[in-house]
């Protein structure tokens, strides 16, 4: 059921007239000794409002918990504003899960053109249910449907399949992008794969477990650093040292007789901000009752559908990631322990977008894992990886997923820039979205309504944006509580707790959960929510809504601001309350002693990894060494560029534009793919960075024709003009290159035809 379309048997929600005619609306009259007091007329209008606004108030949370009772009777569905057909079914698989691929299903006038690259967004497992990321058109599905691309979605169930695991579900979705990828062999690349929030880990760990299987990835407010925030700012992270560990998602699951009830993760998140679950959230819908009905019905239909893990999966969620934080230790494991999740093997290029807005994953938990894995930078490039991120300055969590301005904005730029993306030299970057004047210099090659440019960063730019990583050292205690506590319930107490579960009473702790009682109990299986329905059509018939200038509506919303202001007082206290009780439990020396651990505990890498590392990198040295004096005219152009701008600069989308808009014009014949030309960017730009001066000598032997090299001369001139002329510090060594071919003495003309 669309949450803006009216239930059976209900009126519509009619519109609310504008400001002008509010201030005309009749009133009724009331005694006359009042009518020379303003003030007796304001609280009379206001007294109207109230009632009427109290009436449409309850009708929408009745309609709430309708909405809710009927999307539970469907099965829970995903909550998609577009039309879809079900591929895979991942329950009827030898090794079944409730998760399921879905195509998109395009409305007419935006067909689908199969030869671009597909999308497929995957959506977390975190509670609620799936949809965030396409329950309304500015979407990230919606993005890429209106841009032609073949669209997928990786849905999910309410109730897991028994003994599904966290691993069965990384193969099935492996299972999910193969097939994707199998549907469109024209595309110009591998599926480009959106993980939100809590999928944006299980993607990244699939790409890291089968690299063939993914083309670039975005990791939307995903955690992957589960330790890490700044002092002061980021209590969540502490929740599980005050809990004791993980024993308590074992134990929520044993007594949901081994299904662990997602309303309690949902109730984490809710409890991170009080002024809004318990006031904010509720008074916006009562203050705006005449408009906001139908956007806060559409949100709470995702919102309040709570789904189920089995114990397995939760238990391997809050041991390995939360609380263990093994996962960029590349100390996860698969399940016969013979395959090891190591994040550098990702070869898909990794696009992290993250929000200082974001109090759920700030962006140190989103970005840590990069320091984390690799000391500097030249790391990153002799491992062949490219990693981007984007910081928004604002947004809160769930608009990285919702927002409008984010989908129309951030990732649309982004998803413009994709194919820029996938074959960015390897390295660090920060991709800037700016605006752009109309007359800048080939405005008509810039394909979004911003401009995308690619800065490069180093390893110091990412530690930047944390207050220093000493505060996570006292979270290496708290795993270690965590696990001799869950090995104590595992052995003591989960035994009677599982043996005192059956599904009747899993079923009754889960409706008694405040989250589903809040909705049901005002919902029309309460008969006293009968005369709202019955009164709420009668009261948008004769709506008076109050003038904005009556003082006893200002003194409401003055009230309300100051309810807010004091729970958020209450929130920071207990904040820095928790932050407190946790660093003197956890960050002195005592309990490490007791724990056997040392002052600072710390974990090493396995010297036969590190060893295995060194010896790989040096074998793509030598490789790069051995290709310096070979190699295509196109290897030859590249070089070039790699070679003036030395990787200080940044790299935007205007020249790849330009060299895209120039390959179309070939005959099919000759046109390099996105592939080979990826493949060259990197080959070129790694040979520069090992030895400059000897790819520059080589370069004759890669274009041996002079016509050819002065070809490659207009051409790298051309593009590296695009944005202005060249400085004096490029300049100089693209003559110094032009000295080398041999085409210095062409070069005035090669200056003339890039202009």
């Amino acid at each position: 059921m669309n949450a803006r379309q009216p239930m059976a048997g209900q009126a519509p929600t009619q519109d609310v007239p504008a400001e002008a005619d509010r201030s005309a609306a009749p009133v009724p009259s009331f005694p006359a000794a009042f009518a020379p007091l303003p003030l007796a007329h304001a609280a009379w209008e206001y007294g109207i409002d109230a009632w009427q606004r109290s009436v449409l108030f309850l009708d929408i949370l009745r309609r709430r918990g309708n909405e809710t009772l009927e999307h539970e009777r469907g099965g829970f569905p995903a909550v998609l504003a577009f039309g879809h057909e079900v591929l895979i079914d991942g329950r009827d698989l030898p090794r079944p899960v409730n998760y399921a691929l879905l195509r998109i299903v395009p409305a007419p006038e935006f067909p689908t053109v199969m030869t671009n690259r597909p999308f497929v967004v995957m959506d977390p497992r975190a509670g609620h249910g799936p949809g965030i990321g396409g329950f309304k058109a500015d979407s990230e599905i919606g993005n890429a449907i209106r841009s032609g691309h073949p669209c997928y979605f990786i849905t999910f169930f309410r109730d897991p399949c028994p003994g599904q695991t966290i691993e069965d579900v990384a193969r099935t979705e492996g299972i999910f992008l193969r097939e994707v990828a199998s549907r469109h062999p024209d595309a110009p690349g591998k599926p480009f794969v959106v993980g939100n929030c809590q999928a944006g880990w299980a993607l990244l760990m699939l790409a890291a477990a089968a690299p063939d299987v993914t083309g670039p990835i975005l990791l939307a407010g995903a955690p992957v650093a589960y330790w890490s925030g700044v002092r002061g700012k980021n209590p969540m992270r502490y929740a599980g040292g005050l809990l004791g560990g993980t024993w308590l998602s074992s134990l929520a699951a044993d007594m949901g007789n081994g299904r662990f009830d997602g309303a309690w993760l949902v109730q984490n998140f809710e409890n991170l901000n009080p002024s809004n679950t318990l006031w904010e959230k509720l008074y916006n819908v009562y203050a705006r009752a005449d408009t906001e009905g139908p956007r806060f019905l559409e949100f709470e239909r995702w919102w309040g559908g709570h789904f189920l893990m089995n114990r397995a999966e939760i238990d391997w969620i809050v041991q390995n990631l939360f609380v263990g934080n093994h996962l960029t230790a590349g100390e996860v494991r698969s399940k016969d322990g013979e395959h090891v999740i190591d994040l550098r093997n990702v070869r898909s290029p990794v696009i992290v977008f993250a929000s200082w807005g974001d109090n759920i994953t700030p962006p140190q938990q989103a970005l840590n894992w990069i320091p984390d894995l690799y000391a500097n930078v030249d790391e990153i490039v002799a491992n062949d990886q490219t990693i981007v991120y984007c910081l928004h300055p604002s947004i809160g969590h769930l608009g990285i997923f919702v927002s409008g301005s984010v989908a129309n904005k951030e990732h649309s730029e982004l998803f413009c820039a994709l194919d820029l993306i996938d074959v960015l030299p390897p390295g660090l970057y920060e991709a800037r979205i700016e605006d752009f004047a109309p007359d800048s210099p080939h405005s008509e090659l810039i394909e979004g309504r911003y401009l995308v440019r690619f800065e490069r960063r180093t390893i110091d730019d990412i530690l930047a944006l944390d207050d220093g990583r000493d505060d996570e050292q006292p979270f290496e205690v708290v795993r270690r509580v965590a696990e001799i506590n869950q090995h104590l319930y595992d052995t003591f107490a989960s035994p009677f707790v599982r043996a005192m579960s059956n599904e009747t009473t899993a079923e009754a702790i889960r409706a008694v959960h405040p989250s589903r009682v809040e909705r049901s109990a005002l919902s029309d299986t309460n008969p006293w929510m009968q005369w709202v329905a019955a009164m709420a059509p009668m009261v948008r018939d004769a709506r008076q809504p109050v003038s904005p200038e009556n003082p006893f509506l200002q003194m409401q919303q003055a009230a309300s601001a100051q309810i807010v202001r004091s729970l958020d007082q209450y929130r920071d206290a207990r904040d820095a309350f928790q932050e407190r009780l946790f660093e003197s439990i956890y960050a002195g020396p005592w309990l490490p002693a007791l724990l056997g651990m040392g002052a600072s505990p710390k974990r090493a890498e396995s010297p036969a990894i590190t060893a295995l590392r060194k010896e790989v990198a040096e074998l793509r040295q030598r490789e790069a060494q051995r290709q310096i004096g070979t190699g295509t005219a196109l290897d030859a152009f590249l070089r070039v560029l790699s070679y003036v701008t030395q990787g200080r600069s940044a790299i935007e989308e205007r020249p790849f534009n330009l060299l895209r808009k120039l390959a179309r014009e070939n005959p099919p014949e000759t046109r390099i793919t996105l592939a080979e030309f990826k493949e060259s960017v990197r080959r070129q730009s790694y040979i520069v960075s090992l030895d400059p001066e000897a790819a520059l000598r080589a370069l004759p032997e890669l274009v041996p024709e002079m016509k050819a090299r002065r070809q490659v001369m207009v051409l790298a001139h051309r593009v590296l003009t695009i944005g202005g002329p060249l400085d004096d510090e490029w300049l100089a060594r693209y003559r110094e290159v032009a000295a080398v071919l041999g085409t210095d003495h062409g070069g005035g003309k090669a200056d003339k035809a890039g202009d």
